[in-house]
């Protein structure tokens, strides 16, 4: 029993779905009371797409109150479309248990992805009356409307906390935080300067968009290059990037390439095998509005690992995709240990750390952004609106090297990749990449990003 298990997860471990589902089915039917078999089986029935519901209903009667299983049980039920019963499950478990912050994360981005802009975080409101004192609460509510740039809710939520929380540490440093990324303290070139002795990430990336922002390049170098060795390195090397830009610093061109590393590539699709796969993803794009913390404008996004769908079309894609980036990655220059896309092993299993379809739709776009968890990452172009519907070039192209327009940089895309059916664009996952907004039309993709590559630890 237990070396099924194992074995279940290994393979799930190892992205081999169809065998890790096959793997637990086999644990489960021996023991359809093991706790762990029924949690396993709905967990990764749900992550390869099938009903799993049920499944999770009858993990919870083995395991009652336990709050990862209700989650997940929540999420299927939207998955499936049952929005509703999967709101009020998690409405009736937060009555029981109000200081459970993960629970109003879920259900307030249930309500948004539903169309609900309105009060979808009254279970928030709800919770801190009853907690006040719940730090995680008021973080969590803060971290709804911050993304959103919501600046006004914000300080309201973060007003409110420090009222009921008065010097917590927490709470002091978000109101930094709001008063840089605001723009309400953008001249205040020592905002910082009290904490900055302070060994904390969050903080520091702060500080390095503040002093961008404030014209101060080599001040945001100073803050980022501490990182460059740790952990927490590529969170920094995109700023590092813009930085080094506005500085005509040659070490831009051999972090993001000169050329950057970017490649157009024309995959081997039909036009029948484009259309099957569009009709397939249309079918997935349940949701209403976008996730809030992500940086689709105008459109949905796909739940779930998408490659992890067994439908042939999208399982074809993947294999398309997955030797594209096998060439991608032969063809890339000399191991250099010290930067983030030519350093890690090239010779490691690929793994997708993310994959997803995206459904943009007239006006619709993409903030800049960058890929914190991934090594490569992508557009695969499925459907792209008519020139004529789209607009003048380069309206719907992707840019690659453009800063996000909040921090005022005047720097230009280093590329721009014109969408078209079949094309792939692969790029590191730390250089900025965002869309040009178009007039009109339907804008489809896949996107995923290749796990970062470990050498193995036979310790």
């Amino acid at each position: 029993m237990t070396d099924l298990i194992q074995r279940a997860a290994e393979l799930r471990a190892a992205q081999r779905m169809e065998e890790a589902l096959e793997t637990i089915t086999q644990a489960a039917k021996l023991h359809p009371e093991d706790p762990r078999a029924a949690f396993g089986l709905a967990q990764i029935s749900f992550e390869s797409w099938r009903p799993a519901a049920a499944l999770f209903a009858h993990a919870r009667t083995l395991v009652p109150g336990n709050l990862d299983i209700i989650r997940n049980h929540a999420l299927a039920m939207a998955a499936e479309g049952d929005g509703g019963e999967a709101q009020r499950l998690l409405e009736d478990t937060l009555k029981a248990v109000p200081g459970w912050a993960d629970g109003h994360r879920i259900l307030a981005v249930q309500r948004i992805t539903a169309g609900d802009d309105g009060e979808f975080d009254r279970s928030y409101a709800t919770a801190v009356k009853a907690e006040p004192q719940n730090a995680a609460l008021w973080m969590g509510w803060f971290q709804l409307y911050a993304p959103r740039q919501d600046w006004d809710r914000a300080a309201t939520v973060l007003c409110d906390a420090l009222d009921q929380n008065p010097g917590n540490r927490a709470f002091e440093l978000a109101k930094l935080y709001l008063a840089s990324e605001s723009g309400l303290a953008r001249d205040n070139a020592a905002l910082f300067d009290a904490v900055a002795d302070l060994a904390d990430l969050g903080i520091d990336l702060c500080r390095v968009r503040h002093h961008l922002r404030g014209g101060d390049a080599q001040r945001a170098i100073a803050i980022a290059e501490r990182h460059t060795n740790g952990p927490a390195a590529r969170m920094f090397w995109p700023y590092l990037s813009l930085c080094w830009r506005l500085l005509d610093d040659p070490r831009a061109g051999w972090l993001d390439g000169a050329p950057i590393f970017a490649n157009a590539i024309d995959l081997d699709f039909s036009a029948a095998e484009l259309a099957e796969l569009a009709e397939v993803l249309r079918s997935l794009h349940r949701l209403k509005a976008p996730y809030p913390d992500q940086s689709v404008r105008g459109g949905t996004q796909t739940d779930r690992q998408l490659f992890f769908h067994p439908d042939p079309a999208i399982q074809s894609a993947r294999r398309k995709v997955a030797e594209a980036v096998r060439n991608y990655v032969e063809a890339l220059p000399a191991v250099d240990t010290s930067h983030p896309l030519l350093g890690p092993p090239r010779d490691q299993p690929m793994l997708f750390e993310g994959s997803w379809s995206v459904r943009l739709v007239g006006a619709g776009y993409h903030a800049a952004h960058t890929h914190v968890m991934g090594w490569i990452s992508s557009a695969l172009y499925i459907v792209v609106p008519e020139p004529a519907a789209a607009g003048a070039a380069p309206a719907g192209h992707l840019a690659l090297g453009a800063p996000p327009p909040e921090l005022e940089l005047g720097l230009p895309a280093y590329q721009h990749i014109e969408p078209q059916p079949g094309r792939l664009a692969l790029f590191p996952s730390t250089l900025w990449h965002g869309t040009e907004p178009f007039a009109a039309g339907e804008r489809m993709t896949i996107a995923f990003d290749i796990r970062i590559p470990q050498v193995p630890n036979d310790f």
